[in-house]
């Protein structure tokens, strides 16, 4: 198989980018829509352009694709920049989000491919805590639900802090695994990349929700 992996950085794309290598498939290519807007209800915005130097690091061709964050802008925008790939399927990381999902599906049928979702329906618990124990790097990039503070961003994930965020998810009732937008996240390292993501950034924060500004 050949497929593309569509990736925003984070740890749902991580883990379904490194469950198709370990099908033997072939990567084609890590595509990223990048938001120009202010919001998505379908993708991450925070950290997208660092997919970039993580595809320059796993020596796979990186496609970036620019929309505004509007349905159906996003989608078709997508659409049409992996018509032209020579690819079998597209691998994504939707974990929960009919949504998301679905509206992937048309978009592989249209295109005459498959869509991949080998996180569907996981145990999001289960899900993060072996991605920690699996020696991913996890940098939360923004936090918007009670009980994640600004000191939250810029962490990355262990086995004590992932525990620090069950209980609080428990507490507070968000998804712990963050699909309900609670958080986003950025993969600094892990076994699909040969090397380490050396970031700098600066923290937005309002009073109540906040994100990291890579530079």
């Amino acid at each position: 198989m050949r497929v593309a992996v569509l990736s925003s950085g984070g740890k749902d794309s991580a883990a379904a980018w490194w469950w198709a290598i370990c099908q033997g498939w072939t990567v084609d290519s890590l595509v990223t829509v990048c938001i120009t807007g202010e919001d998505s209800p379908m993708f991450q915005i925070p950290g997208t352009s660092l997919v970039q130097e993580q595809a320059e690091m796993a020596e796979v061709p990186w496609v970036a694709v620019h929309a505004s964050g509007a349905t159906p802008d996003d989608l078709v925008a997508l659409e049409k920049a992996l018509e032209g790939r020579e690819i079998d399927g597209i691998v994504s990381g939707a974990l929960r989000s009919d949504y998301q999902k679905s509206r992937l599906e048309r978009m592989a049928e249209r295109l005459g491919i498959r869509s991949w979702t080998p996180l569907w329906h996981q145990d999001g618990r289960e899900h993060v805590a072996n991605m920690v124990e699996n020696g991913f790097e996890i940098m939360i990039t923004s936090v918007s639900a009670d009980g994640l503070d600004a000191s939250w961003l810029g962490h990355v994930l262990n086995e004590a802090s992932f525990l620090q965020l069950e209980e609080l998810a428990l507490r507070y009732r968000f998804h712990v695994e963050g699909e309900g937008g609670e958080y986003e996240t950025l993969v600094l390292s892990g076994p699909h990349l040969s090397g380490r993501l050396d970031v700098n950034w600066s923290i937005e924060w309002d009073g109540r929700r906040g994100r990291l500004q890579f530079h």
